[in-house]
């Protein structure tokens, strides 16, 4: 087991800033038929200064269909060759907020919009953290396998692992 460090606010939003950034797509998991998950890879638009992600998505979607049933999601963001991993439960809003699909627009969203900003079926999900957890290593990978090599050759543990709870204050107190 490695370093526990868990991070509040302003620390918790930059820590996860930093992971979406370097991951960027996820496993965004809704509550689907019968209860069980379903889960669909999703590049992440945003991250912002309150900590709410951002995706677009179609309004004719299965996930928009359960989001409308269900919010709480849960997203996992993994990068096994950096040993960075994170995992967030949330609930997801979905809207048409023209002002907030302008400020995230990119051209290579025209691949799955073909209208461009005013496609019918673009919209935008926010998922506002409830749940954080982020596993990360301490030194960077080249040195967590140093150690990890010295750890199989040697009697010792030698974990480079750092882990921890990411708490948001959102609407007045923590999620």
């Amino acid at each position: 087991m490695g370093t526990i460090h868990n991070l509040q606010n302003k620390e918790a939003i930059e820590k996860m800033k930093e992971l979406v950034k370097e991951i960027n797509i996820c496993m965004f998991c809704s509550v689907g038929e019968e209860q069980f998950l379903d889960a669909r890879p999703m590049a992440t638009l945003k991250v912002d200064d309150d900590g709410d992600l951002w995706f677009f998505s179609s309004a004719e979607s299965t996930k928009n269909t359960e989001l409308n049933k269900d919010e709480h999601v849960q997203l996992i963001y993994s990068k096994p060759s950096s040993s960075r991993f994170l995992t967030i439960y949330g609930k997801a809003f979905v809207s048409k907020d023209k002002n907030k699909i302008e400020e995230l627009w990119t051209d290579l969203a025209r691949a799955w919009f073909k209208n461009g900003k005013d496609d019918p079926a673009l919209s935008v999900i926010r998922v506002t953290p409830a749940k954080v957890h982020y596993w990360d290593t301490q030194h960077g990978k080249m040195i967590s396998l140093f150690k990890i090599a010295a750890s199989v050759i040697g009697d010792k543990t030698m974990d480079d692992g750092v882990e921890g709870d990411l708490k948001i204050e959102n609407d007045g107190g923590i999620l």
